[in-house]
């Protein structure tokens, strides 16, 4: 395998990003870009309705359903929407964007480039990337228990329909994951009209209910939420594992801010789908309340498709169903997204990226990654069979990572917006409680299904690290022997043959000479004309100005240091960076250029950098990596590999 350029340098090192979104702008209205992010962006929690209070009864079988219990869970749903979603992540959290960019990893590259090379620099990306790993559980469970959930309301029109259930989910779902290759760009334009009807209908189903029984909106007063811990104690604690699933997708919610902005973000959320989704939610609990104890036991099991009368709840479904397989998409796109941050970070082996749109950067599909969670969700389907068990091993992903980003709150808080101790730690603390309290109430679920995005958090956690740290081996072994350039230039100007044409020689550091060059000198005996020594660099930033895209040196003798500099979020085209450059000794003409690439092998060294087992899955990591002409574009007939020996 080809593998000329290590994984780029610590975050904190680099080209300091530019003050500009390097021209990355968001384009369109403001309610334009608002209307995109209801399709886009808000599928994930606009969808948790169709289970979410049903499982905070189903799932623990000792709350009553009467008045008291069912005030004091529409209450919790109420105040851990406002507190976890709209103040921490949407008013919080997304003022805390990496030049335009959200998410765990873009938090921590912004960290990283505030707080320098701290002493505890090195847990704050720790906690980045394992709330990172943590969301490729959740990208898992999400588009399974949302589509499940959305074909069981089948059996609510039907009972006999209920051995299609898994059929036709899995047949859904096998069809979202065989539409990514060609890209959503045609079925995203009917992503926010669909999604607009739905949140639309959720919330007149609900109004209706709350117009005929209006006592519901009692549980705006948050006492309701705090008679139902007063009156159950451990009960009500436990039944936070199933009201956070009200929640899910609030993460989800920070790391999309990069497609729309913040500004939009915050239009949709406060004036569209937070109330549609609160409208609905009061709706199920006023419908539950108002039936006497039998009936209401039985509409508990699926009250969200019952708001409806009979003869709309098969066209409900099929809303519902086309709602759930857009979250699904947004949650698979998102992991696209977040495996791109966490190659360009140096976190993950390189992987073939496949642009599906010639307009739109961030528009990509990654086929090993669209593969496997393909693999994981039709596991999941047949092992848990229905939406109330996968809810059990749902929310200890989010719960975990939301836990995780509070944690980073707090040292953005003094690392970067420098508040004192004083002010922060009480702010901190608070949402720590919050936060806390679910992750604490869904660890209990564990043993039913919840070890399941544990396993998948700590195998990505594992095999992220054990890249990075491999990695940074690599580098150094590579450097420790590496020659300085300018004695090379000197002392191989007369001792080989010149020859037409240009050389480029990719290289990990931008000090020494690659050992490409000193290969092809040993055996080879010769150099072309123009011999350039190109290194790809990765700000910690997702763009760079075009304007500070390329670094030349001269060093004389027809040799060029050239340095190309991309954000984390943009794609690495090695030839069309290229063209950018106009002082490296005269245009690149792709015909007369050959690229020199190492083809890297490991040994085992005396003293290892890690352990053994780790060491193994490097290598194999190492193996299986994408080909470096992939990753950076080059002309695949004009490329030469070289081998090198590395240990580590």
């Amino acid at each position: 395998m080809n593998d000329p350029v290590p994984a780029p340098p610590p975050l904190n090192e680099g080209v300091p990003p530019a003050d500009s979104h390097g021209g990355h702008g968001h384009s369109g209205s403001r309610t334009a870009l608002a209307v995109g992010a209801i399709g886009v962006v808000f599928g994930d929690i606009g969808t948790s309705p169709l289970y979410a209070f049903r499982e905070t009864f189903a799932g623990a079988a000792s709350i009553a359903i009467d008045r008291l219990h069912v005030l004091g869970v529409v209450s919790l749903i109420f105040w851990s929407m406002l507190i976890v979603v709209a103040l921490q992540y949407v008013t919080i959290l997304m003022r805390a964007d990496n030049k335009g960019q959200g998410g765990s990893l873009a938090l921590v590259a912004l960290l990283s480039r505030h707080m320098g090379r701290s002493s505890y620099g090195w847990l704050v990306v720790l906690l980045g990337v394992f709330a990172t790993s943590l969301f490729y559980g959740d990208s898992m469970i999400t588009p399974a228990i949302s589509v499940l959930s959305a074909v069981e309301g089948l059996t609510v029109v039907n009972p006999g329909l209920d051995p299609l259930v898994i059929p036709i989910a899995l047949v859904l779902l096998i069809f979202l994951f065989f539409l990514q290759s060609r890209g959503t760009a045609k079925v995203g334009a009917l992503f926010a009209p669909v999604m607009i009807v739905y949140f639309v209908t959720i919330a007149g189903l609900g109004l209706n209910q709350i117009i005929q029984h209006p006592g519901i909106l009692w549980a705006l007063n948050p006492w309701y939420a705090v008679q139902f811990f007063l009156t159950d104690g451990a009960v009500a604690f436990f039944a936070l594992g199933a009201v956070v699933l009200a929640v899910t997708g609030s993460e989800a919610l920070y790391s999309d801010m990069g497609h729309f902005g913040r500004g939009p973000m915050r239009l949709s959320w406060f004036g569209f789908v937070m109330p549609c989704l609160l409208l609905n939610y009061f709706g199920q609990g006023a419908m539950i309340v108002s039936l006497p104890a039998e009936q209401a036991a039985e509409v508990v099991r699926n009250p969200f498709f019952l708001l409806a009368a009979e003869e709309f709840r098969l066209p409900l479904v099929i809303l519902a169903t086309l709602a759930t397989f857009i979250a699904s998409q947004a949650v698979i796109s998102g992991a696209f997204s977040i495996t791109h941050q966490a190659m360009q970070l140096g976190f993950m082996p390189r992987l073939s990226i496949r642009h599906t749109s010639e307009t739109e950067a961030g528009q990509i599909y990654i086929p090993v990654v669209n593969w496997a969670l393909m693999v994981a969700v039709i596991i999941l389907v047949l092992t848990f069979q229905n939406s109330s068990s996968l809810a059990s091993a749902y929310g200890i992903a989010v719960t975990g990572a939301v836990t995780i980003d509070t944690l980073l709150m707090g040292v953005l808080f003094v690392g970067v917006w420098k508040w004192k101790w004083f002010l922060a730690l009480p702010v901190v603390l608070f949402f720590l409680i919050v936060d806390g309290a679910y992750f604490a109430a869904n660890l209990a679920k564990v043993p039913d299904g919840g070890w399941f995005p544990l396993v998948v958090g700590l195998v990505a956690f594992t095999l992220l690290t054990t890249w990075s740290r491999g990695r940074k081996l690599m580098r150094d072994r590579m450097s420790e022997t590496a020659l300085p350039i300018e004695i090379f230039a000197k002392s191989a100007k007369n001792s080989a043959t010149r020859v037409p044409g240009t050389a480029i020689f990719m290289a990990s550091q931008t000090a020494g000479v690659p050992s490409a060059l000193l290969h092809n000198i040993k055996h080879n005996k010769v150099l072309h004309e123009r011999v350039v020594i190109l290194t790809v660099l990765i700000a910690d930033a997702p763009y760079v100005d075009a304007n500070k895209r390329c670094e030349i040196h001269d060093l004389g003798d027809g040799f060029y240091r050239a340095i190309l500099h991309y954000g984390f979020m943009e794609e690495t085209n090695v030839p069309l960076g290229l063209k950018e450059m106009s002082r490296c000794g005269g245009a690149f003409d792709m015909m007369h250029t050959s690229f020199f690439l190492s083809r890297q092998t490991l040994l085992a060294s005396d003293k290892p950098g890690m352990p053994i087992w780790r060491e193994k899955i490097f290598s194999w990591m190492l193996r299986n990596a994408a080909t470096a002409m992939d990753f950076f574009r080059l002309p695949t007939n004009r490329v030469v590999e070289l081998g090198s020996q590395v240990e580590i």
